[in-house]
Protein backbone atom coordinates (compact mmCIF):
# COMPACT_ATOMS: atom_id res chain seq x y z
CA UNK A 1 0.00 0.00 0.00
CA UNK A 2 1.22 3.89 -0.86
CA UNK A 3 1.43 5.48 2.47
CA UNK A 4 3.09 8.55 0.57
CA UNK A 5 1.85 11.80 1.43
CA UNK A 6 0.67 14.01 -1.05
CA UNK A 7 3.25 16.31 -2.20
CA UNK A 8 5.88 13.83 -1.84
CA UNK A 9 8.40 11.14 -3.99
CA UNK A 10 10.39 8.12 -2.66
CA UNK A 11 13.54 8.65 -0.78
CA UNK A 12 15.75 5.36 -1.58
CA UNK A 13 19.86 6.17 -0.55
CA UNK A 14 22.26 3.93 -1.12
CA UNK A 15 22.71 2.40 2.66
CA UNK A 16 26.46 2.25 4.09
CA UNK A 17 27.52 -0.58 5.80
CA UNK A 18 28.57 -0.52 9.52
CA UNK A 19 32.08 -1.00 8.60
CA UNK A 20 31.75 1.50 6.09
CA UNK A 21 29.82 3.99 8.48
CA UNK A 22 32.60 4.30 10.77
CA UNK A 23 35.39 4.83 8.15
CA UNK A 24 33.48 7.45 6.39
CA UNK A 25 32.56 9.24 10.28
CA UNK A 26 36.35 8.79 11.00
CA UNK A 27 37.59 10.34 7.70
CA UNK A 28 35.02 13.85 7.92
CA UNK A 29 35.81 14.32 11.40
CA UNK A 30 39.84 14.10 10.79
CA UNK A 31 39.38 16.42 7.27
CA UNK A 32 37.01 18.91 9.12
CA UNK A 33 39.42 19.06 12.19
CA UNK A 34 42.00 20.44 9.40
CA UNK A 35 39.45 23.48 8.90
CA UNK A 36 40.83 26.52 10.24
CA UNK A 37 39.58 30.54 10.03
CA UNK A 38 42.07 32.27 8.02
CA UNK A 39 43.29 35.72 7.75
CA UNK A 40 45.80 35.35 4.95
CA UNK A 41 44.40 34.97 1.59
CA UNK A 42 46.28 34.68 -1.62
CA UNK A 43 44.83 36.48 -5.08
CA UNK A 44 45.11 33.54 -7.14
CA UNK A 45 41.85 33.42 -9.22
CA UNK A 46 38.98 31.47 -8.69
CA UNK A 47 36.27 30.31 -10.92
CA UNK A 48 33.16 31.80 -10.69
CA UNK A 49 31.30 28.81 -11.26
CA UNK A 50 33.17 27.47 -7.97
CA UNK A 51 31.21 30.28 -6.16
CA UNK A 52 28.10 29.40 -8.15
CA UNK A 53 28.34 26.16 -6.95
CA UNK A 54 29.03 26.40 -3.49
CA UNK A 55 26.56 29.11 -3.24
CA UNK A 56 23.53 26.40 -4.20
CA UNK A 57 24.89 23.59 -2.05
CA UNK A 58 24.58 26.79 1.15
CA UNK A 59 21.05 26.90 -0.12
CA UNK A 60 20.21 22.93 0.07
CA UNK A 61 19.88 23.72 3.70
CA UNK A 62 17.00 22.78 5.60
CA UNK A 63 15.15 25.60 6.30
CA UNK A 64 11.64 26.30 8.65
CA UNK A 65 8.78 25.33 6.33
CA UNK A 66 11.20 25.48 3.54
CA UNK A 67 11.51 29.61 3.26
CA UNK A 68 14.79 29.49 2.20
CA UNK A 69 15.26 32.66 4.36
CA UNK A 70 18.34 34.06 2.76
CA UNK A 71 19.69 35.50 0.15
CA UNK A 72 23.84 35.50 -1.13
CA UNK A 73 25.83 38.00 -2.45
CA UNK A 74 29.36 37.18 -4.18
CA UNK A 75 31.62 40.02 -4.93
CA UNK A 76 34.73 39.69 -7.10
CA UNK A 77 35.17 43.45 -8.25
CA UNK A 78 37.95 45.34 -6.84
CA UNK A 79 37.10 48.74 -6.60
CA UNK A 80 33.50 46.86 -4.84
CA UNK A 81 35.87 44.95 -2.99
CA UNK A 82 37.84 48.36 -1.52
CA UNK A 83 34.31 49.66 -0.48
CA UNK A 84 33.52 46.74 1.49
CA UNK A 85 37.09 46.62 3.65
CA UNK A 86 36.90 50.72 3.87
CA UNK A 87 33.41 50.38 5.31
CA UNK A 88 33.89 47.33 7.50
CA UNK A 89 37.11 49.32 9.12
CA UNK A 90 35.45 52.18 9.58
CA UNK A 91 33.18 49.66 12.13
CA UNK A 92 35.67 48.19 13.39
CA UNK A 93 37.77 50.96 15.01
CA UNK A 94 34.96 52.19 16.86
CA UNK A 95 34.53 48.54 17.97
CA UNK A 96 38.35 48.30 18.93
CA UNK A 97 38.21 52.14 20.53
CA UNK A 98 34.88 52.14 21.93
CA UNK A 99 32.47 49.18 21.76
CA UNK A 100 34.13 46.06 22.79
CA UNK A 101 34.54 45.69 26.57
CA UNK A 102 37.97 44.88 28.39
CA UNK A 103 37.29 41.30 28.52
CA UNK A 104 36.09 41.00 24.90
CA UNK A 105 39.48 42.66 23.65
CA UNK A 106 41.25 40.19 26.40
CA UNK A 107 39.82 37.25 24.61
CA UNK A 108 40.59 37.84 21.18
CA UNK A 109 44.33 39.00 21.83
CA UNK A 110 45.77 35.13 21.15
CA UNK A 111 44.51 35.88 17.72
CA UNK A 112 45.98 38.92 17.26
CA UNK A 113 43.09 40.94 15.54
CA UNK A 114 42.65 44.50 15.10
CA UNK A 115 40.46 46.83 12.74
CA UNK A 116 42.78 46.22 9.66
CA UNK A 117 41.54 43.87 7.28
CA UNK A 118 43.50 43.40 4.59
CA UNK A 119 41.72 39.75 3.50
CA UNK A 120 38.59 41.90 2.20
CA UNK A 121 40.32 43.03 -0.61
CA UNK A 122 43.59 40.01 -1.11
CA UNK A 123 40.40 37.17 -0.79
CA UNK A 124 39.25 36.76 -4.53
CA UNK A 125 35.73 36.60 -3.52
CA UNK A 126 33.70 37.90 -0.82
CA UNK A 127 30.22 36.08 -0.36
CA UNK A 128 27.86 38.25 1.82
CA UNK A 129 25.08 36.19 3.52
CA UNK A 130 21.56 38.09 4.15
CA UNK A 131 18.29 36.66 6.26
CA UNK A 132 15.12 37.59 5.26
CA UNK A 133 12.62 38.32 8.04
CA UNK A 134 9.91 38.37 5.80
CA UNK A 135 9.89 37.31 2.08
CA UNK A 136 9.84 39.52 -0.74
CA UNK A 137 5.96 39.43 -0.90
CA UNK A 138 5.83 40.26 3.15
CA UNK A 139 5.32 36.89 4.05
CA UNK A 140 6.30 35.16 7.36
CA UNK A 141 9.46 33.46 7.42
CA UNK A 142 9.99 31.12 10.48
CA UNK A 143 12.70 29.72 12.54
CA UNK A 144 15.40 32.75 10.34
CA UNK A 145 18.29 32.64 12.75
CA UNK A 146 18.36 28.66 12.73
CA UNK A 147 17.79 28.25 8.92
CA UNK A 148 20.24 30.66 8.24
CA UNK A 149 22.49 29.64 10.50
CA UNK A 150 22.79 25.78 9.05
CA UNK A 151 22.91 27.01 5.57
CA UNK A 152 26.30 29.20 7.15
CA UNK A 153 27.38 25.92 8.19
CA UNK A 154 26.82 24.08 5.06
CA UNK A 155 28.72 26.60 3.49
CA UNK A 156 31.46 27.09 5.50
CA UNK A 157 32.17 23.36 5.71
CA UNK A 158 31.72 23.05 1.39
CA UNK A 159 34.22 25.73 1.32
CA UNK A 160 36.91 23.51 2.44
CA UNK A 161 35.29 20.07 1.58
CA UNK A 162 36.77 21.67 -2.03
CA UNK A 163 39.97 23.25 -0.76
CA UNK A 164 39.32 26.62 -0.07
CA UNK A 165 39.60 28.39 3.09
CA UNK A 166 37.40 31.20 4.57
CA UNK A 167 36.71 32.96 8.06
CA UNK A 168 33.47 34.28 9.58
CA UNK A 169 33.76 37.85 9.41
CA UNK A 170 31.11 39.73 11.14
CA UNK A 171 32.03 43.64 11.56
CA UNK A 172 29.24 45.10 14.37
CA UNK A 173 27.26 46.75 13.12
CA UNK A 174 26.47 45.57 9.59
CA UNK A 175 24.15 47.52 8.02
CA UNK A 176 26.65 49.25 5.79
CA UNK A 177 26.24 46.32 3.62
CA UNK A 178 22.84 46.61 3.20
CA UNK A 179 23.08 50.11 1.98
CA UNK A 180 26.68 49.58 -0.49
CA UNK A 181 24.94 46.20 -2.03
CA UNK A 182 21.71 47.96 -2.31
CA UNK A 183 19.91 45.21 -0.78
CA UNK A 184 16.00 45.18 -0.56
CA UNK A 185 14.02 46.52 2.77
CA UNK A 186 13.55 42.58 3.85
CA UNK A 187 17.32 41.56 4.20
CA UNK A 188 19.93 42.02 7.29
CA UNK A 189 23.33 41.24 6.53
CA UNK A 190 24.14 37.82 8.65
CA UNK A 191 27.82 36.78 7.81
CA UNK A 192 30.58 38.17 5.58
CA UNK A 193 32.83 35.29 4.18
CA UNK A 194 36.09 36.38 2.26
CA UNK A 195 36.69 32.98 0.22
CA UNK A 196 40.06 31.69 -1.84
CA UNK A 197 43.50 29.93 -1.28
CA UNK A 198 45.50 30.45 1.84
CA UNK A 199 48.74 32.88 1.66
CA UNK A 200 51.84 30.89 0.82
CA UNK A 201 52.74 32.59 4.23
CA UNK A 202 49.59 31.75 5.94
CA UNK A 203 49.51 31.24 9.67
CA UNK A 204 46.96 30.34 12.19
CA UNK A 205 46.53 30.55 16.43
CA UNK A 206 47.62 27.72 18.42
CA UNK A 207 44.62 27.00 19.32
CA UNK A 208 42.59 23.73 20.97
CA UNK A 209 39.19 22.78 20.42
CA UNK A 210 36.95 21.07 23.64
CA UNK A 211 37.05 17.41 24.36
CA UNK A 212 34.26 14.96 23.53
CA UNK A 213 33.61 14.31 27.54
CA UNK A 214 33.46 18.68 27.67
CA UNK A 215 30.71 18.72 24.81
CA UNK A 216 28.97 15.30 24.59
CA UNK A 217 26.81 13.55 26.97
CA UNK A 218 25.14 9.95 25.86
CA UNK A 219 22.20 8.55 27.97
CA UNK A 220 22.82 5.18 27.41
Amino acid sequence: MDTQHKGHKAYRPSLPSESELLSKSVALREHMEQRRSLRFFSKRFVPEQVIQDLIMTASSAPSGANKQPWSFVAISGVDLKKRVRDAAEKEEREFYAHRAPESWLKDLQPFGTDANKPFLEDAPWLIVVFRENVDPMGGKNYYVQESVGIACGFLISAIHQIGLVTLTHTPSPMNFLSSLLNRPANEKPYLLLPIGYPAEDATVPVIEKKSLAEVAYFHR
